[in-house]
């Protein structure tokens, strides 16, 4: 601070601050250029070689260097969860940051308590390392797992409600509990496949091998998740950049394609069916058909 009682980061700010927002959006346009450009696959190429590779995994087909290779899941999912990222990033603030560093913390801690107590979830135990594992215990990429898959179904919901019942969308009463049954809907697809596939077992289970308590975990997790996230963001932004950022949603897309492509090749009819719901919810939006795919045939 000078004499005059100003911030010398005050006296060059305008400047600094706008370098910084145009170099901010000179980063942005070239994210969205990479995604869009290989928005097929990353979207449908991805999953299809995921699954093959988990499933040949299960299935005893591949070498061991390549067989659950915890770098290949790794990245994998990075890969397919950088549309939701790209089409995010502008709507991250400070606020959204806390919100979503909260719901990092939480994801650690709710997920350790599971594991050693088996509660909220269920008495269940890590069938492979999803990369390195905090104290042998937890994936370290835990937070990529979860936090984008709870993102996805509310954003899905806004979008539905949107187009279908736009007064319940303004209604925290309707809004959040909608995003709260996508999320366990997410998981109704996801842990069928996880545990066929031996990402994690359980030691009872119901449907297809995962107990009822593991969705009042979700049901639990899902609250928390889509409170923090309703909290996050301003909801008409964000709306609105989902609404023009055509490939925002393709994460989700990722998730039906592997997930329920697992759930058809095990059987798992029920979980296959509900990945199904959400490609007509994705399909109900209006903004995702076959552009991608025809874009990528042609431009080949």
């Amino acid at each position: 601070m000078d004499s005059s009682g100003t911030d010398a980061r005050d006296a060059g700010g305008p400047a600094a601050y706008a370098e910084h927002g145009e170099t901010r959006t000179a980063v942005q346009r070239r994210l969205e250029t990479l995604i869009r450009d290989n928005r097929f696959t990353i979207a449908v190429v991805f999953p299809v070689v995921g699954a093959l590779l988990l499933v040949a995994s299960a299935e005893d087909l591949l070498p061991a260097p390549l067989a659950y290779n915890p770098l290949l899941i790794f990245v994998g999912t990075a890969v397919m969860r950088s549309p939701l990222i790209v089409g995010l990033l502008p709507r991250i603030d400070r606020q959204a940051l806390a919100c979503l560093g909260l719901l990092t913390a939480y994801t650690y801690a709710i997920e350790t308590v599971g594991v050693r107590t088996d509660w909220p979830y269920g008495a269940f135990e890590y069938g492979i390392e999803l990369g390195p594992m905090l104290g042998g215990e937890i994936p370290l990429a835990l937070p990529l797992f979860f936090i984008p898959l709870a993102l996805n179904a509310y954003l899905l919901s806004l979008l539905v409600l949107e187009r279908w019942w736009p007064r319940g969308l303004e209604r925290a009463s309707v809004r959040l509990p909608v995003a709260v049954a996508a999320v366990v809907a997410v998981d109704l697809v996801l842990d069928p496949g996880a545990v066929a596939i031996g990402f994690w077992r359980y030691e009872t289970g119901g449907y297809y091998g995962v107990p009822l308590s593991n969705y009042r975990g979700w049901l639990l997790s899902g609250a928390v998740a889509v409170a923090l996230v309703d909290l996050a963001f301003d909801r008409a932004a964000l709306l609105e950049r989902v609404r023009t950022c055509e490939f925002a949603l393709d994460d989700l897309v990722s998730f039906v394609l592997l997930w329920g492509a697992i759930d058809l090749l095990y059987g798992n009819w029920i979980a296959a069916a509900m990945a199904g719901l959400f490609c007509v919810g994705l399909f109900s939006t209006d903004r995702y058909d076959w552009t991608m795919v025809r874009t990528a045939f042609s431009s080949g």
